[in-house]
């Protein structure tokens, strides 16, 4: 089982009226953020059917399929390593996963938001309990690549499914002033699925920082709230904005 042969099998779902769709959707133009990325059309189903058919493919297999310069085989790559990290019951093999993945990102092969949200919300377990896992978080979070920042906070899904809500408090504060779009709707995504499981440290969190957090962000984070308190969010921020610039 062989990278080609995943290839070979992606040739069978490849789609070209979709590729000038996917390249503006993912924002491929000079300057955009997947500039450069290239596609066959594949649609997400599909590329996670080639995944479950080769879910035994090989780690050095899966490392070479990965540095394909079309987004669908990456995409597939990443998906069979994030099953088998979410299937292993040994702890080796869980860090030998892990540690591929961080590979991959450094080596820049996982970078776009679907790569990094198919990822890092299941990765992120292997952080979870660990004595350095604030100090692993933190040095993602001042990495100058767009993708390890949110990969930092993405990984903290893990933490906030095991109600360990610090970890994306602190990121959240850390990279308030971070300027990228996509930053702003990850934290503000995490965010608030910390408020599900405590709304109160998130209001307590608002309190503090919704005058100043960029307001893409706000937005993400109040989004399951009732309608009348959005709205207060809001005005709050808006109220707030003013007494600061007086």
């Amino acid at each position: 089982m062989k990278a080609l042969d995943v290839i070979k099998r992606f040739e069978g779902f490849a789609l070209p009226r979709r590729v000038s769709d996917l390249e503006w959707f993912f924002k491929t133009e000079p300057g955009g953020y997947g500039e450069g990325d290239r596609f066959i059309g594949t649609t997400v189903p599909n590329s996670r059917k080639v995944a479950g058919e080769f879910a035994a493919l090989p780690l050095e297999e899966i490392e070479k399929l990965s540095k394909s310069e079309f987004h669908e085989h990456r995409f597939c790559a990443l998906i069979i390593l994030t099953t088998r990290f979410e299937k292993s019951k040994y702890e080796e093999a869980s860090k030998e996963l892990f540690e591929l993945f961080m590979k991959l990102l450094d080596a820049g092969a996982v970078n776009n938001w679907d790569l990094v949200d198919a990822t890092a919300p299941r990765l992120g377990y292997w952080l979870v309990g660990r004595s350095d896992a604030m100090d692993s978080l933190l040095e993602l979070a001042e990495h100058e690549d767009l993708w390890h920042r949110r990969t930092a906070v993405l990984f903290c899904f893990a933490f906030i499914r095991e109600f360990e809500l610090e970890p994306i408090f602190t990121l959240a504060e850390k990279l308030m002033p971070d300027q990228h779009d996509l930053m702003h709707k990850a934290i503000g995504w995490m965010l608030r699925e910390a408020g599900k499981r405590d709304i109160l440290q998130l209001n307590d969190f608002l309190e503090v920082h919704a005058a100043t957090m960029p307001r893409t962000m706000l937005r993400y984070s109040i989004e399951k709230m009732t309608k009348a308190e959005r709205a207060d969010w809001l005005s709050r921020k808006s109220r707030l904005q003013q007494e600061r610039d007086r």
